[in-house]
């Protein structure tokens, strides 16, 4: 059932009306538009509700009037239906006389010998320093003009790829005319994307894959794999084409959570991985033009400093006096395969890919030798879950939010997405009250729900704290979003200042892990294990090394010189190491504790300039 588009999207389970706001004014990631493809790739059909409808397959009209165009040899998909209703029709000529691309060839090459013309040769003339007015007219500038190059006609239309040694660069590039187009038409669909899976796009994923990472069931690594490489990925794009290529279960694993619990992990294995990866590629220059700008986990060029800068310059300038802090219980473990494929069919018109989608869905995990059927959730591990969660929650959260901003919210409002975590801040307490509750009912439609222990509305912002002392009451309540905890403090000059600090739990953690690990390598010498450290303490301080936050970092170099010291005395039980030898060592091995970042205001505006 189509929905219209003027329609409240909180009203409505269908995903035809969760992507009616991308036709709004939203924070859509958007660029300069630029031509039409090359290749026929893409159709704008009305959106479907069928995966019948949405794998393919062309209308009997578009078929008909296409039988007289020969396909060229790269892939080609269903017709380009972007001149409906402008009363040119694919065959026939041009209003200057000329005929269309797709009729102007009959063949793949040209006969070497056959009659024909050879390609007009248009020199322009050369200007001189001062043209006259009929010459400057059709030049730009006046200055000394050289003299272009012949046009060709075969050769004009090829892709301009680099014929250096930059592969990466190379297979980006043939993504360009999608991300065009994605940008371009919100609407439109993608109907020939598997010839993307190239072998250079598949050697590039298994050179993105960490060489040291468990195997799945297959038990293969990735030195192992790197041996027979060519063979075993030319062999992998064969099986993936002829649709001979089989997903295999992941392999589960558990890891310990902050609240004492365990989190499944689904390791899989390595040809899954390659595939996944080079269809994340492919998939990203799609969605990356559909995702809302308050959307930060798990996309290219983005990382959880633009959204603690978002939030931080958000709650800084904006009158914001109430945050919701909110996250969904077992998000990963609770996504439904049926609106996953619905919310897939928006752009993806691919039937070989949703098949190939599909499989990873329903391949299932291994968990003690006993295999498990998946009827909801992904994997959280696969290569390929964050973008397929982005894609789920772009249609339950982002779109609908987005749009009860526009039309229910009565003050100021921010909303900060990472992942499964978001942040919605409010100037008034009544839309932070109707938004729970509107997002309860929302979430509950597409199997989701909110963690009632993780999901709090607490008083905070510019003007909480006099609020509250005006009140009787204490200092406003604290929350954790991304590692870091949020306070609100009072800079030098009386104002407000957000304060950002590690998250003791999350500092107490990678504390004991430390430990543990130097009890393994206490046999180790010691230039060995300074060098360990140092690079530990690099990684933490790198990350955690924001304004208002050096005392944190330096307290955590602190328990780790403690940690180093309990553990080199205990190598020997002549205990000769003292503190003198130990301040030689630590001035030799691990650096100070510094400030990392710029204020995130700063970085906002560097990024976010107008």
């Amino acid at each position: 059932m189509k929905e219209s588009h003027e329609k409240n999207l909180a009203s409505h389970l269908d995903p035809e009306s969760c992507g009616a706001a991308r036709e709004g004014g939203f924070e859509v990631l958007t660029g300069e538009n630029a031509g039409e493809p090359l290749s026929r790739e893409i159709r704008t059909p009305e959106l479907p509700t069928l995966l019948s409808e949405a794998e393919g397959h062309t209308p009997e009209r578009e078929r008909a009037s296409a039988q007289g165009i020969r396909r060229g040899r790269r892939p080609s998909a269903c017709m380009d239906t972007s001149w409906t209703g402008t009363g040119i029709s694919q065959d026939s000529p041009k209003a200057d006389g000329l005929p269309e691309r797709g009729a102007k060839v009959h063949d793949q090459t040209a006969p070497m010998n056959g009659p024909g013309k050879s390609d007009e040769a248009i020199v322009a003339e050369k200007l001189p320093n001062k043209p006259s007015a009929a010459q400057a007219d059709l030049w730009a500038s006046g200055a000394e003009a050289a003299e272009p190059r012949a046009s060709t006609k075969r050769n004009a239309d090829q892709q301009s790829t680099s014929r250096t040694q930059s592969r990466a660069h190379e297979v980006s590039q043939e993504l360009d005319r999608v991300r065009q187009r994605a940008r371009k038409d919100k609407k439109t669909q993608f109907t020939a994307l598997l010839h993307h899976l190239t072998v250079e796009r598949l050697r590039q994923s298994f050179m993105g894959l960490q060489k040291q990472a468990a195997p799945g069931v297959d038990g293969v690594v990735w030195t192992e794999y790197e041996k027979q490489l060519e063979a075993n990925l030319q062999g992998l794009h064969d099986r993936v084409h002829e649709g001979t290529y089989r997903a295999k279960p992941s392999r589960r694993v558990y890891i310990p959570k902050a609240d004492g619990r365990e989190r499944p992990l689904g390791i899989a294995a390595l040809e899954d991985k390659i595939v996944q990866g080079a269809m994340t590629e492919v998939l990203n220059a799609i969605y990356e033009a559909d995702f809302l700008g308050f959307s930060y986990g798990f996309r290219p060029g983005r990382s959880p400093h633009d959204a603690l800068d978002a939030l931080a310059t958000g709650l800084t300038r904006g009158k914001m006096n109430w945050v919701l802090d909110a996250d969904i219980r077992g998000f990963f473990d609770a996504i439904s395969h049926e609106w996953m494929r619905k919310f897939l069919q928006h752009r993806i018109g691919d039937r070989r890919v949703l098949r190939l989608i599909d499989k990873w869905l329903q391949a299932g995990i291994l968990e003690q030798g006993q295999w498990k059927p998946t009827e909801q959730g992904t994997p959280q591990g696969a290569t390929l879950s964050p973008l397929l969660a982005n894609i789920y929650l772009h249609y339950v959260f982002d779109l609908w939010i987005a749009q009860w901003r526009r039309l229910h919210a009565t003050g100021e409002m921010i909303v900060v997405r990472f992942a499964d975590d978001f942040l919605v801040g409010f100037q008034e307490k009544e839309d932070a009250e109707r938004l729970l509750s509107h997002l309860r009912e929302r979430l509950v439609q597409f199997a989701l729900e909110l963690h009632p222990e993780k999901t709090r509305l607490i008083e905070f912002g510019r003007f909480a704290a006099k609020k509250r002392a005006r009140r009787g009451l204490g200092q406003p309540d604290t929350f954790d979003f991304l590692g870091f905890t949020h306070k609100c403090g009072v800079s030098r000059e009386g104002g407000f200042n957000l304060l950002r600090h590690s998250a003791s739990k999350r500092m107490g953690r990678k504390l004991k892990a430390i430990r543990v690990a130097l009890r393994k390598r206490r046999h180790q010498p010691i230039p060995v294990q300074g060098r360990w450290l140092a690079q530990v303490f690099r990684g933490y301080a790198n990350y955690h090394g924001v304004p208002t936050n050096y005392g944190a970092v330096n307290t955590f170099r602190g328990q780790l010189i403690k940690s180093w010291y309990r553990s080199l005395r205990r190598r020997s039980q002549k205990r000769r190491l003292d503190w003198p030898k130990m301040n030689r060592l630590i001035r030799r091995w691990l650096p100070s504790a510094r400030i990392c970042h710029p204020w995130p205001q700063q970085r906002f505006d560097a990024k976010h300039s107008r």
